[in-house]
Parts: structure tokens; C-alpha cells; sequence
């Protein structure tokens, strides 16, 4: 039976949905708030240092794999390994990963579109810090609120990819990420011309020694690593799926350096948001949920028109969740496509289900199932399946991806040149052939030991 694959309308539409899968809420309450912590500038340039010489190869190495054997990460290894290789039990790896991931990123999802609601309500005008607070501890500690958004979240998602891939996945993304980037900058210049602003900028911009030395050389390294590593969403076929989807008229590592200039220009363009604001109004930058759910509120109170600002910033907040939910949900569908022959309609029914069963644990994780702490006082269920996919699938599949890739007993390297080089743009350097073999795999490794190290010391 001939395998038709869907394609995307325009290489456009490709990097633009290959870079939602990557932009997420990682870019905006993490890279930030690291950006300040491990020295500004400094911490930036390692960062872009690491995803040149660690993002790319793996990201190049993951589009080649899709795009040579058209499939999704549950079938391409069986397609290109040879004959009696054992390659294709990662599939279940890979898999399980996209549905981790959308396990807790839809309960998230939901909080962002709650929030949008709110500020649309006029929910935060005038309110005072604490009762900001409040609002977001009543939305996370109620299991129904909590379930109601996150099925909306899903119903939304699933729904784009109902559409199939040029009318739904592509068209809504597109549309999504062009209006993400616009409000991006429109709030960025907002924030730069804030009374203050320049203190805010100093603080994240201005290369800073002294904390470099307070945390440690290594710390601010390894932070740099992992931020690099987790931003692309590598290691679990969640890129791959794309790189089916696209013709051979461009080599992969032009592609794979576009997608990552977006990835990186979002996450940058957050701190200009975040840092001048911040400081504009006397308030400590967060990390994490609470500095987009109780930090951010209280700026855009204390701003004139800041329901408006405060309406675009969650519109934002909303696209960033949403293309990546979109991305995987795409992923998921084309598992059972590839793997049982599916229609999409089916397809999109029973994974719509599926993944709202599996989304109850993490969203009854803050209240009715707040009791289940699985890595020690204070954690969430939130907690450990985001540590499963990120500290654990993520390196060792982009571990798998590499082996994939060099070793002659997998896919091997001469294969993996030519996919990736086929088309005009950039090419892959044959020259860094023992580079990509010997020490490439060595710093994935030390990305995955360490992070153990950093979870439980």
C-alpha cells in the first residue's frame, strides 16, 4: 500500500509550526528569570553558544530521520533500521513522551486561557496584590475549574487538528504566531519606555560577573545547558513529525537554525517585557507560574490601560501554550495513523479522550490530590511527570536520535548526510563528523546525569 503523507502548504508554514512546538511557556517564565539570575548578557551568549553547538545537530539530526522515512517517531525507526535492528522499541519512549508531556501542559494551557477570561472580565482591575493571589489560588485549588479548562484546552487543540494538516494545523498556527510576534514587540516597546525601565534592562542585559561568581562557573554553565536543551522540545519525535511533512527543496540545517531564531527571539523578547516592568514598578522577578499568574497581574493593575496591556499579554500567553499543544495533539494523531492506519476523524476522537483521562491526575494535583507529593514535600504531580519527560526522555531519546545517526549500526552516517544536505540552504558540516559522535553524546549525558544530580541533592 503506498504511503501518502499530508504536506505543508509553505516552507513558511513548516518553520512556523516547527517553532510553535518549540516556543513555549518555558520561554517566557523560565528563560527570563534564569537570564537575571546567572549574570544578563553573559548567561545569553553561553545559552546561544550551547544551541549552536548542541540544539542544531540534534534538531537537524531529528528532521532528517522524519523527513527520510515519513513517518512519525512511531514508525520512522522501523522504516531506516536495518535489517534486525532494535532501534524501533524507542517508539514507545517517544510516544509516551508526547503524551506525558500533554499530560500537564493542557492543565497550564487551561490556566492561561482562565486567566485571559479574567482579564477580559475585568477580574484584576483595582485589586490588591494579595487578592491577586487569591484569584490564582482559587483557580488551581478548585478540581472542577481546574478540569473545565483544561478539557477546553484540549477541545481547542484537538479541534485545530481535526481540520488536518494545511487547513487546521498550519493556517491556525500561522495566523497565531504572526499575531504572537506582533503583541511580543508591541508590549516590549510598552515595557522599555516604562518610568525605570533602564534599571530593569541593566539587570537583565548587562554581562554581571559578580553573580557568575556567586553561583559558580559550572552552575551558570549547566543552567545555560539545560535551557538550551529543554527550549527545542528535541529528544522525543516532536520535531521529527514535521520534518515528514516537508519537502526536499531545503537542506534541514537552515531550517533547523530559522526555527531556533524564533525560539530564541521569543524567549529574549519575554525579559524585555518582564524585567523593565518589573522593575518600573518595584516588584522582585519571579520564576516559574508565579511570576505569570501573581507578578505579572500586579504590574498591568499598576500601568494606565493595563486591562488592555494585560488582555494582550494573556492573548500572547495563550498562543505560546496553544501552538505547542497543537504541535504534539499533531504528533499523537499521526502516531495512530501511522501505526494502526486510522482515519484523522477517528484519530482526533479517541486521543481528544484519552488525553483528557490522562490530563485528571495533573489538574486534581493542586487540590483534591494535593496529598500525592512523588518527589518529596511540596512537589505536585505537575512536578514528576514534567521531570519524566525532561529529564529523562528528552536526553536519552536525544541520545537515541544521535546514535541513530552515526552509528552504522543504525541509520548511519552517510544516510544521515545526505537527507539532511538534500536541497539548497545551509549544509550540515561534514567536518564535524567525530565531533557529533564522540562529543556530542558526552554532553547530552552530562545534561541527563546532572540533572538528577540537581533534582535530588
Amino acid at each position: 500500500m503506498e504511503h501518502k503523507r499530508e504536506k505543508f502548504a509553505s516552507r513558511l508554514g513548516f518553520i512556523l509550526v516547527s517553532a510553535g512546538c518549540a516556543i513555549g511557556l518555558g520561554n517566557v517564565w523560565r528563560f527570563p528569570y534564569i537570564t537575571g539570575q546567572y549574570g544578563g548578557g553573559l548567561f545569553v551568549l553561553i545559552y546561544i553558544l550551547f544551541l549552536l553547538i548542541f540544539g542544531l545537530p540534534v534538531m537537524t539530526m531529528e528532521f532528517a530521520v522524519g523527513r527520510a522515512s515519513q513517518r512519525s517517531v512511531a514508525t520512522s525507526f522501523d522504516v531506516l533500521e536495518p535489517e534486525g535492528g532494535k532501534w524501533h522499541t524507542f517508539k514507545w519512549f517517544g510516544m509516551a513522551g508526547n503524551y506525558l508531556l500533554m499530560m500537564f501542559y493542557t492543565t497550564i494551557t487551561g490556566w492561561m486561557l482562565a486567566y485571559l477570561f479574567f482579564m477580559i472580565k475585568g477580574d484584576f482591575v483595582g485589586v490588591e496584590p494579595s487578592q491577586v493571589k487569591a484569584i490564582f489560588d482559587g483557580l488551581t485549588s478548585n478540581a472542577a475549574t481546574n478540569i473545565f479548562w483544561m478539557i477546553i484546552a484540549c477541545v481547542i487543540g484537538f479541534g485545530i487538528c481535526s481540520l488536518g494538516l494545511q487547513d487546521g494545523v498550519e493556517k491556525i498556527t500561522k495566523i497565531m504566531m504572526s499575531c504572537l510576534l506582533i503583541i511580543m514587540i508591541t508590549l516590549a516597546i510598552r515595557s522599555i519606555t516604562l518610568p525605570n525601565a533602564v534599571e530593569g534592562l541593566s539587570f537583565y542585559l548587562k554581562p554581571n560577573i559578580k553573580s557568575i561568581a556567586k553561583h559558580g562557573l559550572w552552575t551558570t554553565v549547566y543552567a545555560a545547558l539545560g535551557q538550551a536543551f529543554f527550549t527545542l522540545s528535541i529528544g522525543m519525535g516532536s520535531m521529527a513529525i514535521f520534518g515528514s511533512y516537508i519537502s526536499r527543496e531545503r537542506s534541514l540545517l537552515g531550517e533547523s537554525i530559522n526555527i531556533t531564531i524564533l525560539d530564541t527571539f521569543v524567549a529574549f523578547t519575554s525579559g524585555l517585557i518582564i524585567f523593565p516592568a518589573c522593575f518600573s514598578f518595584g516588584i522582585e522577578p519571579d520564576s516559574g507560574p508565579g511570576l505569570v499568574f501573581i507578578t505579572l497581574p500586579n504590574i498591568f493593575n499598576a500601568m494606565p490601560a493595563g486591562q488592555l496591556w494585560g488582555i494582550a499579554f494573556y492573548i500572547f500567553m495563550v498562543f505560546a501554550a496553544l501552538s505547542t499543544v497543537i504541535a504534539v495533539f499533531e504528533n499523537i494523531i499521526s502516531f495512530v495513523i501511522d501505526l494502526l492506519g486510522w482515519s484523522r476523524k477517528k484519530a482526533v476522537l479517541v486521543n481528544l479522550v484519552a488525553v483528557i483521562l490522562l490530563s485528571i491526575p495533573c489538574a486534581l494535583g493542586f487540590n483534591l490530590l494535593s496529598g500525592v507529593q512523588p518527589l518529596g514535600q511540596g512537589s505536585t504531580i505537575l512536578d514528576l511527570e514534567d521531570f519524566i519527560v525532561s529529564n529523562n526522555i528528552l536526553p536519552l531519546g536525544s541520545l537515541v536520535y544521535v546514535a541513530f545517526c552515526v552509528s552504522r549500526y543504525g541509520w548511519g552516517w552517510n544516510n544521515f548526510i545526505k537527507e539532511a544536505n538534500a536541497g539548497k540552504g545551509i549544509k550540515f558540516p561534514e567536518k564535524i563528523r567525530f565531533y557529533v559522535t564522540y562529543i556530542l553524546p558526552l554532553i547530552i549525558f552530562t545534561v541527563f546525569i546532572f540533572g538528577y544530580i540537581e533534582k535530588f541533592s
